[in-house]
């Protein structure tokens, strides 16, 4: 079912909030509440999901993504699949060695919700920063951002958006995550 929902959000306007450059991607959501309710390999696998279908919009339906892929197909993949797959993984993985600390399902749950944006955000500006910052098109967006580094591009280019997904995460992904929780447990 979340990974139904991955889909949806992936290829319908309900996942991304586009604003200018920018996209909002709202598909964090379900690849947190995998990772929490289903562990490390569901997060892994919702978060492959989520980037295969990050790499799918390269091919024309996210501008951002076709230039990145017109520059390199194999950095792209990696910075879209990799990346997302790797951040799933981890999301379950954070939630776990929260249980082990913490009885606390509520704080448990509210991390995990938090780290996957954050994540999210961090790998794929690692790998925007690794693999296309010294590139023309890259080096345009730093221009016009006025940045003076790849520190400060980062926080120009995804300062608000990371802020935002990692909110909407937190608000959004923790109440579902509770919800199916209490939900499972009376199954």
């Amino acid at each position: 079912m979340l990974t139904a929902i991955v889909l949806i959000l992936a290829f319908t306007p309900l996942g991304y909030i586009r604003t200018g450059g920018l996209e909002i991607t709202l598909i964090v959501i379900p690849v947190a509440v995998g990772a929490v309710i289903l562990g490390p390999v569901g997060g892994m696998i919702l978060g492959a999901v989520f980037g295969i279908t990050s790499f799918i919009q390269c091919f024309g339906m996210s501008p951002f993504g076709a230039m990145l892929l017109s520059i390199s197909p194999v950095k792209t993949f990696i910075t879209c699949v990799v990346t997302r797959t790797l951040m799933g993984f981890l999301t379950g993985l954070i939630y776990k060695g929260m249980k082990k600390v913490s009885k606390n399902k509520s704080l448990n749950t509210v991390v995990a919700n938090l780290c996957c944006p954050f994540m999210n955000t961090l790998f794929f500006m690692t790998c925007i920063v690794v693999f296309f910052y010294n590139t023309e098109y890259i080096q345009g967006i730093v221009s016009a951002l006025g940045a003076a580094n790849p520190l400060l591009f980062v926080l120009a280019f995804v300062g608000v958006n990371g802020l935002v997904e990692a909110l909407l995460c937190f608000v959004v992904g923790s109440a579902i995550t509770r919800a199916l929780m209490a939900a499972l447990k009376n199954v």
